[in-house]
């Protein structure tokens, strides 16, 4: 599943696409927006909570957003107009978008929907402080965690309703940087507060570039210190990284690093 540094970067493709632009024409293909136009509307803006997009448009005192998720396929491409819509199947197309200057075409997008503007919190209001977003509080963060002391810390960051925009590659190396076993109940974290902290300061460390890195390496097969490196040695002890597979979720830990409490 995208992260939030990712969501927030392709927010920014949209903008640079867009934003500004009067829409020329809009094809929808889901059902449930199968016949709607947005065409003469404005786009307003271009944003992200967490891992939600959020496009804004306006017409005369109208406000309406086109709501999309990622989740773990979907992607927002931009072409100049006349130019081929390459790099994903066309039958993943689930709305483009066209202006003067640009295209931006939605593939395999998720919970696609287009609402009043006054409405996006029935969407996204549920989601905690965003990691990437003006509203980010670390405080807040670490209460909502400890409203349920008996999940896993590694549960608790992957809950959107505790912070926006932790996956499976922040959770796991956060917990790593912060010598975390990932099924420590949450009761058991001594600072949830700095654990929360250290995840918003590895996702804001990505903004405005694809390459995602936690070791401060951009180079190929040195930007994780866990995820993805299975049976490799841990770059702090040498010990083999551990992967495991629970309900849909990847975890990867070093089993001397992060050791079981107790």
């Amino acid at each position: 599943m995208p992260e939030g540094d990712t969501v927030w970067n392709t927010a920014r493709v949209v903008e640079k696409a867009l934003v500004g632009e009067i829409l020329t024409k809009s094809d929808f293909r889901v059902p449930q927006l199968a016949a709607k136009d947005v065409a003469g509307w404005t786009v307003a803006e271009s944003a992200s909570r967490g891992k939600h997009l959020l496009l804004r448009l306006t017409r005369d005192d109208r406000a309406m957003t086109l709501h999309s998720h990622l989740r773990m396929e979907g992607a927002w491409r931009a072409y100049k107009p006349g130019e081929r819509w390459t790099g994903r199947p066309a039958y993943l197309i689930r709305v483009a978008l066209h202006a003067p200057r640009s295209v931006a075409v939605g593939f395999h997008l998720h919970e696609l929907a287009l609402i009043p503007t006054a409405d996006e919190e029935k969407l996204v209001g549920h989601l905690g402080p965003d990691l990437l977003g003006a509203d980010w509080d670390a405080e807040e963060a670490a209460r909502r965690i400890a409203e349920r002391p008996d999940i896993t810390i590694a549960e608790a960051l992957l809950d959107q309703r505790n912070l926006a925009g932790v996956g499976n590659l922040y959770k796991a190396e956060t917990l790593f940087l912060r010598g975390l076993w990932p099924w420590t109940p949450v009761s058991e974290v001594a600072d949830v507060k700095g654990t929360v902290t250290l995840a918003q300061k590895l996702v804001a460390s990505n903004k405005g570039r694809w390459t995602q890195t936690t070791t401060g390496s951009l180079r190929k097969g040195q930007t994780s210190y866990v995820y993805g490196r299975r049976a490799q040695p841990c770059r702090r002890c040498g010990s083999a990284v551990q992967k495991a597979d629970l309900d849909e979720r990847v975890t990867y830990w070093c089993p001397r690093c992060q050791p079981k409490p107790g």
